[in-house]
């Protein structure tokens, strides 16, 4: 989060629209010092003289050139003088408006709070909450306050600490009722209640409050007339909740999509740690599905099916082929009907298999086994002990003739050089275990001894996708495509001088850089697209709307995401909840991309997003400098901006993101 500004808020005024109402009456003797310290932040400075009869006209004509005066001929009070400043500064442009009163009693220098909650709260009603604690007030105004405030709850349900203050921020464009405001003090309740009805978003600041000696004190409020006015007042607005404002809270909550608008924990959260995908209820009809499919055919099927085939008829060489055979052809229908995938065989080579080899491929997930089983009928796995006891397919594994690693090479090799006799070829994963983020892991040297023990070619082989569709640390499918390169077999060479570990690096940087290239050709926004919608998954009706719609509006911006990868530091603006800046940063792995959002919600759901790429930093900015400059980025791209600008180094797009 930004702290204080280093030179001054001015430009992050005028960029958002904001300006400063003040509205005075008859407070010459406070009026120069507050406006004089409000100009040493501010520019934007509309001043309401309400009727002042005393020299407050000459002293505001001695800044005329420094602020905007509007003057009414006779004192009209202070809701009719909020009224003309929000009139006026509408009819100049602004979108925001801070009111401060001119008695000195609020402090111009809390006004970067406001400029920070304007920025983190597009829209909202920003209340200036002052600490009453240590102040010398009087039981009248601290009444009132309470009194104020507990009708405030009656009427709109919401609490505030303090309705009483004029210290605050309004938008202007969301402003209600203006035209019902009574004219005195009590017309800030007004808007207060009037914002409430109408669906504005108010959030609270603290902020400073002077009160000087109430022999010094110049106070308009006439305790009786004024109290009475306020207590009809509050009658009316109690009815006016219970025939409008009920009513309209519960459409505006409808159509702000507040209702449903609560986090799904249960299925975004494990362990009270934000999954890297929400538990989707498309994930878990798939994972139900696929898992069933797998357990009835392996356990149901082909375990028992196996078991008693080999118990009727001695086991023979030509029954064994047909049980690896069976074995091939129930994976390739598996492999066919993962939910949601697509999965790939890409053979370059045409390679046959014909002379039996030893088969090594970078592991991913448990899905590994059933696609490499589907890619000849002559394979042997060795395999973990976590497979070679598995209850559900453990006796189908034992019946193929695979060998559990954890025997130890020379237990095995006997088997092992009657079935390269006997023309099958051997699977290994190299690495050992898989890594929860895809990544190849260290290549242990015992598979190359084996080659060599046995004098085998090698075939290599690169697995790319499964670990996404299946991760390490997550049991349900998502969506994806799943591809099986077969590299080009390096046949035995018997004078081969380098060492197991020379060897064990050299094929595992082969399968690393065939592993890049079907990152480059494979993960595009298509790819991705599924996997950042699971990320905002359930985590209220607003946010999954929106990053949807988002999702579905960037379907014609493909060419732009994979052009990302031309740039070394990006900038995105106005980043939103992050749904375009995650699918960006996953597309383009190589490249630094820093988000930034001022809106502080929007900025915590991005931030708060499980399973961040490495590459991808959301930023908080509030003040100019937060943003950095155009030097220190190769491309900025602007989101939800008012035009379509597309420029080498500087792109703006309407998307709202």
């Amino acid at each position: 989060m930004s702290g204080k500004p280093t030179n001054d808020i001015r430009p992050t005024m005028r960029r958002l629209g904001i300006c400063v109402v003040v509205p005075t009456y008859n407070n010459d003797g406070t009026l120069r010092d507050v406006l004089e310290r409000l100009l040493s932040l501010a520019s934007d400075i509309i001043v309401v003289n309400d009727g002042s009869t005393d020299s407050t006209a000459d002293l505001l004509d001695r800044f005329k050139d420094r602020i905007t005066v509007v003057t009414h001929t006779r004192n009209r009070g202070k809701g009719h003088a909020l009224r003309t400043g929000f009139r006026t500064a509408r009819s100049l442009g602004y979108r925001y408006a801070v009111t401060i009163d001119s008695d000195g009693q609020h402090y111009p220098e809390d006004l970067p709070g406001f400029v920070r909650a304007i920025a983190e709260y597009p829209g909202a009603l920003v209340v200036g909450k002052r600490d009453l604690t240590d102040v010398d007030i009087n039981g009248k105004s601290s009444f009132a306050n309470k009194f104020s405030n507990f009708w405030f709850h009656v009427q709109t349900g919401r609490r505030l600490d303090d309705t009483q203050t004029g210290y605050r921020a309004y938008p202007l464009d969301r402003l209600h009722g203006l035209g019902l405001l009574t004219s005195r003090y009590e017309a800030e309740l007004e808007l207060l209640v009037f914002s409430a009805w109408g669906g504005v978003p108010i959030e609270q600041i603290p902020i400073r409050v002077y009160y000087p000696p109430q022999s010094e004190r110049v106070s308009h409020f006439r305790p009786v007339p004024d109290f009475t006015r306020i207590s009809i007042l509050n009658t009316l607005l109690c009815g006016g909740a219970i025939l409008y404002g009920v009513p309209s809270r519960i459409i505006h909550a409808v159509a702000d999509k507040r209702i449903f608008n609560r986090e799904f924990r249960r299925f975004t959260l494990k362990k009270d740690i934000r999954k890297e995908a929400a538990s989707t209820l498309g994930r878990i009809t798939r994972s139900i599905y696929g898992i069933s499919y797998f357990t009835f055919w392996s356990a149901a099927v082909l375990s028992p099916l196996s078991s008693l085939y080999f118990k009727i008829f001695p086991a023979t060489e030509e029954r064994k082929l047909k049980l690896h055979r069976l074995l091939c052809w129930s994976c390739r229908r598996f492999t066919k009907r993962f939910p949601g995938a697509t999965t790939r065989i890409d053979n370059p080579t045409g390679e046959s298999f014909e002379r039996p080899a030893l088969i090594i491929c970078n592991h991913q997930s448990h899905l590994d086994l059933p696609i490499l089983i589907s890619v000849h009928p002559k394979l042997i796995f060795l395999t973990n002990d976590w497979v070679w006891n598995n209850k559900t397919y453990g006796t189908l594994i034992h019946n193929a003739e695979y060998l559990p690693v954890s025997a130890g090479i020379d237990a095995i090799m006997p088997q092992l050089r009657d079935l390269r006799d006997r023309g099958y070829s051997i699977v290994v994963f190299p690495e050992g275990t898989r890594s929860a983020d895809c990544s190849i892991l260290r290549f242990h040297q015992g598979a190359f001894l084996l080659a060599r023990e046995l004098g085998m070619d090698i075939v290599p082989m690169t697995l790319h996708g499964a670990g996404h569709y299946l991760p390490k640390e997550d049991f349900m499918f998502r969506r994806g495509v799943l591809t099986l390169r077969i590299l080009p077999r390096v046949p035995y060479d018997p004078s081969n001088t380098m060492t197991l570990r020379e060897e064990a690096s050299h094929y595992r940087r082969m399968i690393r850089e065939e592993y890049a290239r079907i990152v480059t050709e494979v993960e595009d926004a298509d790819y991705f697209e599924s996997f950042v919608r699971y990320k905002y998954a359930w985590r209220g009706w607003q946010t999954v709307s929106r990053a949807k719609r988002t999702l579905r509006e960037l379907r014609k911006m493909r060419p732009l995401i994979a052009d990302g990868k031309k740039y070394r530091r990006v900038r995105i603006i106005n980043s939103g909840l992050g749904t375009f800046a995650m699918l960006y940063a996953l597309v383009n792995k190589e490249t630094e991309i820093y988000a930034y959002e001022r809106y502080w919600d929007d900025h915590l759901a991005s931030y708060l997003t499980g399973g961040m790429p490495a590459n991808l930093h959301f930023i908080h900015p509030i003040w100019e400098e937060d943003f950095g400059t155009d030097e220190d980025f190769d491309l900025t791209i602007h989101l939800d901006s008012e035009e379509e600008v597309l420029e080498h180094n500087l792109i703006k797009l309407k998307l709202k993101s």
